[in-house]
C-alpha cells in the first residue's frame, strides 16, 4: 500500500480512484498523525474522527459499486474555524461563539465534498481572524512545526501548521490581509489567496467583506491548483462573487516559465527586510530568470500608504460585521445587569478578546460623526491609487515576485505587546487585498537557522494561471527537499515522532 503521508493530494484521489488506496486508508493514517502530533502543535480545535472516517468508508463503497469519484477522492482536508460546515461548531477563536453550531455548509465545503474530499476538522485562528501570529487565539497559540518555540503566522496558522506537520495535505484559510500567504510563508508551504470574488464566501464568517477571500494552504503547488479549480467558480450565494467559472489550472502548471515578465517592486526590497529573506527571494528569482523570464525592477509607490489605508478600512467594516454578535442571537448571552445595554456589554465585553477589541474601538470611531471622510474615506482612495500602482505594473510584467513577509518566523509572543510591530509583519501582503488581485506564497528557502522563507508572486486581477505557471517551475527547479517539507527530526522530540 502506497504511504498516503509521502502523497501530495493529487496522488491520494488517484490512487483512491484506482483503489490502489483506500479513502479509509488515507483518512486513518492522517488522523493517526494528529493524534500524535497535535498535542504539541495545537493546529486543531475540533477534530471530527467519526464523521471523517464514516465519509471515507462511504467513499469506498461507492467505489466498489463503480460509481465514478471525485477530483479530490478521498482528501483529508481541515478547515480554519471560521468556515461552516452544517452541524460543526463554528467558534472563529472566540468565546462569543463557543457553542455556536451552523446551520449550513459554506460553499468551499460543499464544493470540497461534491468532489469526495474528506472534512476531518477546524484549525485554530486568531480571534475572527484578526491577527499575524494564531496567538489572539481564545483557546490557544499554535506552534510552528518547524520550531515550537515559534509562531506560524496568523491568522491561518493552525491550518498552515496541520499541512506543514502532514497532519492533513490540504486545509482552507481566510485570507483577509496576508492571513493564508504569511503563515505559509512561515511554515513552509504553498498558500493562495484568490482573485477576489473568485471563491465564494458564502459560509465564511465575515472580517472585512471587501478583503475576505477563502484560498487553499497545500503541500505543493499542483495541490493549490486542484484545489482552487474545486472551489472556485461563480455562486449566486454571494453578491460579490465573479460570474467567471474557475478554470482547469492544470496545464498552467506544466507551461514554464520561458518568456514571462517578472517584476520586482523596489518598495518591497527597502530598510526592514531580514537579509536573510532577500537572499532566498532572490536565488528564487534568480531561478527563474536563468528558466527563460524576464526580471526587471517596477515601482509600486503608492505602497507606503497601503498599512494606513488598510488598518482604516479592514476595522471599520469589521465594526459593522461583529455587530451582530451582541448574546441575542449567536453565541453566549450577557448575564450582568438588567438593561439590554447592560445585556450588549456583558456579552461583547467578556467574549470579545483584546484584539478584536482594539480593531472595533478603531473602525467604530473612524465611522464616527465628523470623522469619516477623514479617515474611510481617505483610506478608500488610497487603496484606489494603490490598485492603480498594480494596474500600471502588470501592464509591463506578467508577475511580481516579493517576499511573503519580512522576516521569518519570530518567536511566541515576541510581539504581542506591540501591535504595530505585528501589523507589520503583514507589510507586503495587504496590498493585494487592498488590489483584489491574486497572491500565492511558496518556500523558496531555508535561514541559517533552519526557518522557511517565503515567497511571494502576485499577478492581475483573474491570471492564478500565471502564478501557478512560475511557481510550478520554480518548485521543479529548487524543489522544496522532501526531507525538509516535513520540519526537521530532533527539532521538537516532545512533538515530533517519526519522519515521513
Amino acid at each position: 500500500m502506497p504511504n498516503p503521508l509521502e502523497m501530495s493530494a493529487a496522488a491520494i484521489a488517484d490512487a483512491v480512484r484506482s483503489g490502489r488506496l483506500s479513502a479509509a486508508e488515507a483518512v486513518e493514517a492522517h488522523l493517526a498523525r494528529v493524534r500524535s502530533l497535535d498535542g504539541g502543535l495545537r493546529a486543531f480545535v475540533a477534530v471530527r474522527e467519526a464523521s471523517a472516517l464514516a465519509d471515507a468508508r462511504a467513499i469506498d463503497e461507492r467505489r466498489a459499486r463503480g460509481a465514478s469519484l471525485g477530483r479530490l477522492a478521498g482528501v483529508p482536508v481541515a478547515l480554519k474555524d471560521n468556515i461552516n460546515v452544517k452541524g460543526w461548531e463554528t467558534t472563529c477563536g472566540s468565546r462569543i461563539l463557543k457553542g455556536f453550531r451552523a446551520p449550513f455548509d459554506s460553499t468551499a465545503a460543499e464544493r470540497l465534498r461534491r468532489e469526495d474530499a474528506v472534512l476531518i476538522g477546524k484549525t485554530n485562528l486568531d480571534e475572527f481572524a484578526m491577527g499575524s501570529s494564531t496567538e489572539n487565539s481564545a483557546f490557544f497559540a499554535t506552534a510552528n512545526p518547524w520550531d515550537p518555540g515559534r509562531v506560524p503566522g496568523g491568522s491561518s496558522g493552525g491550518s498552515a501548521a496541520a499541512v506543514a506537520s502532514g497532519m492533513c495535505p490540504v486545509a482552507l484559510g481566510s485570507d483577509t490581509g496576508g492571513s493564508v500567504r504569511q503563515p505559509a510563508g512561515f511554515c513552509g508551504v504553498a498558500g493562495l489567496k484568490p482573485t477576489y470574488g473568485l471563491v465564494s464566501r458564502y459560509g465564511l464568517v465575515a472580517f472585512a467583506s471587501s478583503l475576505d477571500q477563502i484560498g487553499p494552504l497545500t503541500r505543493g503547488v499542483e495541490d493549490a491548483a486542484l484545489v482552487l479549480s474545486v472551489i472556485g467558480g461563480h455562486d449566486p450565494k454571494d453578491s460579490t462573487s465573479s460570474p467567471r467559472p474557475a478554470p482547469d489550472y492544470g496545464p498552467a502548471l506544466q507551461e514554464g516559465v520561458k518568456g514571462l515578465r517578472v517584476g520586482l517592486p523596489k518598495e518591497y526590497f527597502a530598510a526592514g527586510l531580514d537579509p536573510e529573506v532577500e537572499a532566498g527571494v532572490r536565488g528564487a528569482v534568480e531561478a527563474l530568470e536563468r528558466l527563460g523570464a524576464s526580471v526587471r525592477e517596477v515601482s509600486l509607490p503608492h505602497t507606503r500608504h497601503a498599512v494606513g489605508a488598510y488598518y482604516v478600512i479592514a476595522p471599520c467594516e469589521a465594526s459593522s460585521n461583529l455587530a451582530r454578535f451582541d448574546g441575542m442571537r449567536y453565541g453566549a448571552a450577557g448575564t450582568d445587569g438588567s438593561t439590554l445595554s447592560d445585556a450588549y456589554e456583558s456579552c461583547r465585553g467578556k467574549g470579545f478578546g483584546p484584539e478584536v477589541k482594539r480593531r472595533i474601538m478603531l473602525g467604530t470611531f473612524a465611522l464616527s460623526a465628523g470623522y469619516y471622510d477623514a479617515y474611510y474615506g481617505k483610506a478608500q482612495r488610497v487603496r484606489t491609487l494603490v490598485r492603480r500602482d498594480f494596474d500600471e505594473a502588470f501592464k509591463e510584467v506578467d508577475v511580481l515576485a516579493t517576499p511573503t513577509s519580512p522576516t521569518p518566523a519570530f518567536r511566541l509572543g515576541e510581539k504581542s505587546a506591540d501591535p504595530m510591530a505585528m501589523y507589520l509583519s503583514d507589510i507586503f501582503t495587504i496590498t493585494a487585498n487592498l488590489a483584489g488581485t491574486p497572491g500565492l506564497s511558496v518556500p523558496c528557502g531555508l535561514t541559517a537557522g533552519g526557518l522557511p522563507v517565503g515567497l511571494q508572486l502576485l499577478a492581475d486581477r483573474f491570471r492564478e494561471d500565471l502564478l501557478f505557471r512560475a511557481a510550478a517551475a520554480l518548485e521543479r527547479e529548487r524543489p522544496f527537499p522532501p526531507e525538509r517539507r516535513r520540519p526537521p527530526r530532533g527539532r521538537g522530540p516532545s512533538i515530533w515522532g517519526p519522519s515521513i
